[in-house]
């Protein structure tokens, strides 16, 4: 019997993305049964580009948006076997993508879930593809939680921009955590690893996505993970802290800079890097802060509202 794939997409004032991700969906070799997307309030026609596409869209309050509960919403009205998760930024970057990793996600009988490489769009900084090389290698592989110790934290990485999970199995483990500030793939997974299942890394199924952050962004995006490694202490203490590969990304990076031999990129460098180890450490004592200070430091401002 042929697997049937739901892929599901929560949007967001999407207009200019939509185009081109519902056309590479068209594209795949693999046609997914349904598409089904969260919109959240969008103001810019994203609602009628995706049902222009075919798309079933059911409308999320603002208010409701949370990364993992509006998540595992479209899980439970999926009707596939699967459910492949796009963003609306991340495009496919070939026509086998769906297939590449649908077959990575069966080429083992205990593999929970796959994702895909993620590429530099057109346009990305250095540091922004550079980052992609990082956490997207070329190399695949298959983790399972006896990995921790050569891999540390990384065991327990994907990312729900491209990713694909078996939905029973999905759904049997409790789906994604609501009311987390962002982390729902990696907390789910993790939890998946530690009952005994394993997850699949696609390196020849890929997307086009990346984020040009600013030094500001840099600093929000890690006060947001030291806030959920604060809150969701289990992951460090079953698969280890997340210093290894601070060090690694800085170490590596740097060499990047100096392989291309772009020495006027070091001070950026130092900046860039100085606030990514503040913004974790401010996030990981989150608890000490006032309120109005956490809000305004998070990338997910909204969440702080709850």
């Amino acid at each position: 019997m042929m697997t049937r794939i739901s892929v599901l997409i929560p949007v967001r004032n999407g207009a200019k993305e939509l185009p081109a991700l519902f056309t590479a969906l068209a594209a795949q070799t693999l046609q997914p049964f349904e598409v089904i997307v969260a919109d959240t309030a969008s103001k810019d026609g994203s609602r009628e580009i995706c049902r222009q596409h075919g798309a079933r869209v059911i409308p999320v309050d603002r208010d409701e948006f949370d990364h993992g509960g509006t998540r595992s919403m479209l899980v439970r009205e999926a009707a596939g076997d699967v459910v492949l998760f796009l963003t609306q930024d991340a495009i496919p970057a070939n026509e086998q993508a769906f297939k590449l990793l649908l077959t990575a996600l069966h080429a083992e009988e205990n593999i929970a879930c796959a994702y895909g490489r993620q590429l530099p769009k057109e346009g990305a900084s250095l540091q922004s593809a550079f980052l992609r090389s990082f956490n997207y290698p070329e190399v695949s592989e298959v983790r399972s939680y006896d990995d921790r110790r050569r891999r540390g934290l990384k065991t327990a990485f994907l990312s729900n921009s491209f990713s694909v999970w078996k939905r029973e199995l999905l759904l049997a483990n409790g789906c994604f955590r609501n009311g987390l500030i962002f982390g729902e793939d990696t907390c789910a997974l993790g939890r998946l690893l530690l009952a005994g299942w394993k997850v699949a890394y696609c390196a020849e199924a890929g997307v086009y996505h990346s984020h040009n952050y600013s030094i500001a962004g840099e600093f929000r995006r890690s006060f947001d993970i030291g806030v959920l490694h604060e809150r969701e202490r289990w992951l460090l203490d079953s698969f280890g802290g997340a210093t290894r590969i601070g060090g690694s990304y800085i170490r590596l990076s740097l060499q990047n800079i100096a392989a291309l031999q772009k020495y006027w990129l070091v001070p950026d460098w130092f900046l860039r890097n100085g606030m990514k180890f503040l913004g974790y450490k401010c996030g990981g004592n989150w608890y000490r802060l006032p309120l109005f200070l956490c809000r305004s430091m998070s990338m997910n401002r909204r969440w702080w509202q709850r």
